[in-house]
Parts: C-alpha cells; structure tokens; sequence
C-alpha cells in the first residue's frame, strides 16, 4: 500500500497555524490526504457518509472516547501519539469478537487555539495504526469546543464466523492471554512522576512508548477464533477487572495461574519500580501486571486440550461458580492487591 502524502511539519519551536487561522475546510483538506483508503472502503470521505463493504451481511461496531486530561495530555502525547491509541483500543475491541477490523469514523473536537499539526499528528497516527491491516478512515466529523475530545467508531467483518463472546467460557476451558501486561501502567507513573526515560534502563522507555502507543496483538483474535476460542474479551481496564467482567458474563470463576506464569511481564517491569523508588511505584510490582490497563492485549478461553494459536499463553483455568465468592482467584486464592483495575468513574 503506497503511504499517504504528508503536510510539511513547522520548523521545530515555532507552533504553526491554529485551528482557527485555517478553518474547518481547509484543515480537512490537508486530514484527508493522510488518510489511506482500507481494503472494504468503496466511498470514502468526502461525501456526506462513506460506503464500505461487509461481505458476510453483518458487521461488527464498536466506539470509544479519549478527553484530554483524562485518557491523555498533550504534554505526554503528540497528536501522533493519540491518533495511534485510539486507532488500537478500537480495533482491538473488533479483534477481541474474532473479526478482522475493515474501518473507522472518527469525530473530532477542538478548541480554536489547537495548533493544526497536532491534528494532522493524529491524522497520521491513525493511519499508521490502520495502513498495515488494510483498515480505512472512512469519515466522521470536526467541531470547536472547550476540551479536545477523540471520538472513534470502527467497523469489523466476521469472515462468516460467529462472533466471539464474552460469555462462552465453561469450567474446565484454559485461560489464555496474548499481548503484554502491565506495560502501559508502569509507562503512565514514569511520566506521572515526572520523570524522564533519557539514559534509563530501555524497560522504562519501553513501557513510556507503550503507555503512549499500545500495540495489540489484533491478528490473535480472528485466530483465536478459528482456533474454537469459548469466549473473549479486550483487557483495556485491568487484568484482573476484566478477567472479573468475562467470568460474570459467563457465570463462572477464573482461577489465575500462580503469578510466576507472568514472569516476563513482571521482568518487564521491575527496572521501572526500581528507577521511580518508592511512592511513585506500587508496593509490589504485580500490581501493574494484574491491574494495570490499556495494554490491549487479549483474554481468551479455549476448551481444554487445545493447541493455543500464536501468541497466546495459558495463564489460568476456568472454574464453576461458587455462590457469592469472587469470581477472581490467583493461585485459589482471592488477589491481594489495592485495586483490581480501572474505573472511568472512579478511576
């Protein structure tokens, strides 16, 4: 796929033109040029809505918001940044119901004195999140307001196969997760204790990158589902509170293995706890691995015996309910930790 054009970048130091200085037409005629057409895309913007494929008669949709100042700030993110997590957290939803992700609409709003590179970073962060699956920004609309808000709608094709659920896992079924975990939590204290990842271990740039830009493994949920996947979900808020919503969702438990399966996760993010020292990092790091979110990785089930598709890994097994008792188990045993992960109300 041949990349889009790219508007030229103000000369480092000086902000450029605002939002206001251009207009809402002249700004989305430099936004659409950076926006490549996916495969499924059969009008796309332009007109008063866009027309995309969908192959298997039914489509699946998903949205999400980002509020600056509440899922990001602009002095830790570029618009490059933005555009590419809110890119992620949406197809992984799609993925997470086993479909391939085909398109997204985007609504956009800004305050006057937004600088217009920062909209076209995230024009182009979009679309380096979705050119490599063939995914098209189709459409969707711009206006001013008091706070910068990213709103995305992405669309996904089945292939034929029945969705993906969260309520399939039955006892017995293997637990199993593809991505990272606790990456992106460990990211946020770095830069919420302001400090800088120059010259640090390269786990702590790691995590800042992937707090900034989460990648997930968005191939593994269609193949999950080929695979006889029971049921799935994204973990966008927390190991441990999502592992909660699928067991509920089920009417089951989730017994986590003992956490030394999450070796290389906790590996990740020791030398991140041990650069901020106490205060700025959690007591035991384990609590970034089993409660902290927006790695967008998958949680999956599968019926026991199953050769589980790359890269998911067992880490726990599937139990019946038992009356009224947590529906989240570590090792048997309720998780000792502060939170089991993120709540939009309460945080």
């Amino acid at each position: 796929m041949t990349g889009p054009s790219r508007a030229p970048r103000p000369p480092a130091g000086r902000p450029g033109p605002t939002v206001a200085d251009l207009g809402e037409d002249a700004l989305l005629a430099q936004v659409f040029p950076l926006l490549g057409a996916g495969a499924a895309t059969l009008v796309g913007p332009g007109d008063d809505a866009a027309v995309v494929a969908a192959p298997d008669a039914r489509f699946v949709v998903s949205t999400d918001l980002l509020v600056e100042g509440r899922h990001f700030r602009r002095e830790w993110s570029e618009g490059e940044h933005v555009g590419r997590r809110a890119a992620v957290q949406n197809l992984a939803d799609v993925a997470a119901m086993g479909a391939r992700p085909t398109s997204l609409v985007v609504g956009l709003v800004v305050p006057s004195d937004t600088p217009v590179e920062w909209v076209l970073g995230l024009a182009r962060g979009l679309e380096t999140a979705c050119a490599p699956l063939g995914v098209g920004v189709v459409g969707g609309d711009l206006s001013g307001g008091t706070e910068l808000v990213v709103a995305v709608t992405v669309h996904g094709d089945l292939e034929g196969r029945p969705p993906v659920l969260r309520s399939g896992a039955r006892s017995g079924d293997v637990v199993a997760h593809a991505g990272v975990l606790g990456r992106s939590a460990a990211g946020y204290a770095v830069l919420a204790a302001g400090r800088s990842d120059d010259g640090a271990p390269p786990e702590v740039s790691d995590a800042v990158a992937r707090y900034r830009c989460p990648v997930s493994p968005l191939a593994a949920g269609p193949a999950a589902a080929r695979a006889g996947a029971t049921a799935m979900m994204d973990v966008s808020d927390g190991l441990l509170r999502d592992a909660g919503r699928l067991a509920r969702a089920s009417a089951v438990r989730v017994d986590l293995d003992d956490p030394a399966s999450l070796a290389p996760d906790l590996d990740a993010v020791m030398p991140v706890a041990a650069v901020l020292g106490p205060g700025a990092a959690p007591a035991d790091p384990l609590d970034w691995v089993l409660t902290g979110g927006e790695d967008h990785g998958l949680l999956a089930t599968f019926p026991p015996g199953t050769a589980l598709p790359e890269p998911f890994r067992r880490i726990g097994v599937v139990l019946p309910a038992e009356g009224d008792g947590p529906r989240v188990l570590v090792a048997g045993r309720p998780p000792e930790v502060r939170s089991v992960g993120w709540d939009h109300f309460r945080g």
